[in-house]
């Protein structure tokens, strides 16, 4: 994470063993746009990665769109919410705290 003015740069990440031609992030900073936030796959280990800006001190529901038909969770967030189709969403947290807790180990 690196702060700046208020945001701070989070990477979003999937393994490489999620097959699929497409992914997109998708969440409540995307306006739930399916198709606003491709996520690439990184050249060295074929990981599906993407990095965005979000603001601090709020927490940020969002998925995964796999394919444009498969939604997926994110396994590895720092929690997760009930949506209004009655599954979850993942969570992260962008906190004061756990920014300067990432700044310090950086």
């Amino acid at each position: 994470m690196i702060k700046e003015r208020g945001l701070v740069r989070i990477s979003f990440e999937l393994p490489s063993t999620v097959l699929a031609e497409r992914v997109n992030l998708v969440g409540e900073f995307t306006d739930w746009d399916t198709m606003s936030t491709p996520i690439t796959r990184e050249r060295a280990d074929a990981n599906w990665k993407v990095i965005v800006e979000l603001e601090t001190g709020r927490r940020h529901c969002f998925r995964y769109m796999v394919d444009d038909k498969e939604w997926l969770n994110d396994w590895h967030a720092d929690d997760f919410a009930e949506n209004y189709y009655g599954s979850d969403d993942s969570v992260v947290g962008v906190t004061e705290a756990k920014v300067q807790q990432t700044q310090a180990q950086g």
